[in-house]
């Protein structure tokens, strides 16, 4: 918690119950003897669907498969947006998308599987910028995700439908992501601001635990 708040405000997730004594800490954790599928495996910014979504986030390994697994991946959503066409610049830069709790269970994140163990209930949803203008940098980057983005401002979900899944593809292609092999102790921070993970589901029949704390963000 004293190194998360080096960079922001630690903030209590709203749906899922946070440690004891530290209720900005969230534990992410699968025993080796759970029978369901593994949480994870959706593209995705957190929590987007709030009208001031997190800042950053930070998580810390604290047990991992002992033969590798449940890495996470990220995609760089500035490089995203700055590899589209003048054209396609100017549609998306007037536009802006529904960012909901609700979508279909294929989709959902974690924290949306757990959210009734929180302080929140029931589902949310904001309207933000389909392209957002970083506060610090100054730089855009794409603010669409496939967990949570459900159809631009004034269409349909038919009509978006075309558009959000070339997005959706594109934004994550190789040339835009990393993949982090998580290590005893080991902390990533990322950006929400800017960029997408992709906790990856891989791991049956293992434990993985993680600690997580977000940091207060501002509206897009």
């Amino acid at each position: 918690v004293s190194f998360a708040s080096q960079f922001g405000q630690p903030i209590e997730y709203p749906f899922v119950t946070g440690i004891p004594n530290h209720p900005e800490v969230i534990e992410v954790s699968k025993k080796a003897t759970d029978t369901g599928s593994n949480f994870g495996g959706v593209w995705h910014s957190d929590t987007t669907y709030l009208s001031d979504p997190p800042m950053g986030t930070l998580l810390q390994a604290l047990e991992i498969p002992p033969f590798g697994g449940g890495d996470t991946m990220f995609a760089n959503q500035y490089a995203a947006y700055e590899s589209l066409s003048p054209a396609l610049k100017g549609i998306l830069d007037g536009l802006k998308c529904i960012q909901s709790s609700a979508k279909a269970d294929t989709t959902k994140t974690r924290e949306d599987r757990v959210k009734d163990s929180g302080k929140g209930s029931g589902d949310l949803e904001e309207v933000h910028p389909v392209v957002r203008t970083h506060p610090e940098t100054g730089r855009k980057a794409l603010y669409v995700n496939v967990a949570h983005t459900t159809r631009f401002e004034g269409w349909t979900e038919e009509e978006s439908r075309g558009l959000l899944e070339f997005l959706w593809k594109m934004q994550v292609r190789m040339e835009f992501t990393c993949r982090v092999r998580w290590r005893p102790g080991m902390i990533a921070f990322w950006d929400n601001r800017c960029t997408l993970h992709y906790p990856l589901n891989d791991y049956h029949g293992y434990a993985r635990r993680m600690h997580r704390i977000t940091l207060a963000g501002d509206r897009p």
